[in-house]
């Protein structure tokens, strides 16, 4: 960070300008008037852990992709041992104003150790402030992490204490140690576990996007929506992965859930039970129906086909894709046992919003175990083909689709009455239909 900027940050703290070298001393004396901007975010989860991150109340898009209707919030935890004390994550840059002063406001004018979880800008976007503002600082973070801190922030390799899984650090009366979390949901992510306080610092894992005045989840069932939400758009490709790490962690004592983002969880249990459902091989009794119609035909064969579902006791989600929340459409995708993508043919392939639907769903590889292509065309065209080969990822059984061309027929009707016999017939065989 150049001069300049340190004299700025310096001058948002206060009228006067206060030299860098005098900043760790100045943190203790800061008084709170000097902040009247600034949305205060400090709490005590315990005697010696305060969580110091940012609520962003009003951010509606993470990574120009997921939708983010509540805004998000970008947890950072101070624990103070009796000897060493260590930062767990940071804050996005875009906040970085309101995080140096929650540490203000705290009063942390010495840092020992800053643990860097996971290296995206949302974690350790602050860093690069941190290390100018506590120069004893070492950063506690996996190989791969520092690797990736070094190209995406410029964090030198010098001020990086690399660690590995099972790996600790000790404050004094207070132990941090570190469990190696490889593609959960980036290659360097790790979790970070206290075993006096039994919290679980799990990073991106068992976390939520909304914005909360709330420390702990008060209300479980608006929670878990938005936990289902953020696994589905976030988590659910590397569920494989997600798998072995929850049988890891069901040898720990786990009291407390602290993610980096939402609220917290007490007792761990209300969000690992909800994630031992959502990772498991289970499906729903459900077929999610995305799709799209330019001049009504693909919409009455979408219709027709809901309807003999549901006199077949077979649960439906249609789901219109025109300008679809790709947060609710993937938390649909975590529970229904099949996906028929349902779309009209755009000169000679699927309607560009569905290719969009295909490809999110093919990117988040849901568990879903039946699939197929209803919509009709008008003269030609490779649309089945195109989304059959969209779609690799979902290891679905294929079953025959029903594309027509131009306005649904008797013919229609009766290749729609065998696919959706075909779809009951198949959710009764895994005994997901209740006679």
């Amino acid at each position: 960070m150049n001069s300049g900027i340190s004299w700025l940050l310096i001058g948002v703290v206060s009228d006067n300008l206060i030299p860098l070298s005098s900043y760790p001393s100045y943190l203790t004396c800061i008084s709170q008037q000097c902040w009247p901007r600034i949305t205060m975010a400090v709490r005590q989860i315990s005697e010696q852990i305060y969580t110091v991150g940012v609520i962003d109340w009003n951010r509606r898009i993470f990574d120009e992709l997921v939708p983010l209707p509540e805004g998000t919030s970008y947890n950072s935890y101070y624990v103070k041992g009796s000897e060493k004390t260590a930062l767990i994550d940071t804050s996005d840059p875009s906040k970085q104003e309101e995080f140096i002063g929650n540490l203000i406001r705290l009063g942390i004018n010495r840092l020992d150790y800053i643990v860097i979880n996971h290296a995206e800008q949302d974690h350790a976007g602050c860093l690069p402030m941190l290390l100018e503002l506590f120069p004893g600082a070492k950063v506690c973070c996996s190989q791969k992490c520092q690797e990736l801190l070094a190209l995406l922030l410029d964090v030198p390799a010098g001020r990086c204490q690399v660690v590995n899984s099972g790996d600790s650090i000790n404050l004094g009366d207070r132990t941090l140690s570190f469990i190696s979390a490889p593609w959960v949901h980036w290659p360097e992510t790790m979790m970070t576990y206290c075993p006096e306080e039994e919290i679980l610092f799990s990073c991106d894992l068992f976390g939520s996007h909304y914005a909360t005045s709330d420390l702990f989840v008060q209300d479980m069932a608006r929670e878990e929506i938005l936990a289902k939400r953020y696994y589905g758009e976030i988590m659910m490709p590397f569920r494989s992965s997600i798998v072995k790490y929850m049988s890891q962690l069901k040898e720990m004592k786990i009291s407390i859930i602290a993610p980096s983002h939402g609220p917290l969880v007490k007792p761990a249990s209300l969000i690992l039970d909800l994630y031992e459902e959502w990772t498991s091989d289970r499906v729903k009794n459900l077929v999610l129906i995305p799709y799209v119609s330019m001049h009504g035909s693909t919409s009455q064969m979408m219709n027709f086909l809901t309807e003999l579902l549901l006199e077949r006791g077979v649960g439906v989600k249609p789901f219109k894709v025109t300008n679809p929340d790709t947060g609710a459409l993937a938390m649909e995708l975590v529970d229904a046992a099949t996906v028929v993508f349902a779309t009209p043919t755009v000169l000679f392939g699927p309607h560009p919003d569905m290719v969009s639907v295909a490809y999110l769903a093919n990117l988040i590889k849901p568990k879903t175990r039946y699939a197929s292509i209803i919509g009709s065309y008008g003269w030609g065209g490779k649309t089945v083909d195109t989304l059959t080969s969209m779609i690799s990822h979902i290891k679905a059984e294929l079953l025959s689709p029903v594309y027509i061309q131009g306005a649904p027929n008797e013919k229609a009707q009766v290749e729609l009455q065998a696919l959706a016999n075909s779809i009951a017939e198949k959710h009764s065989q895994d005994t997901l239909v209740i006679k």
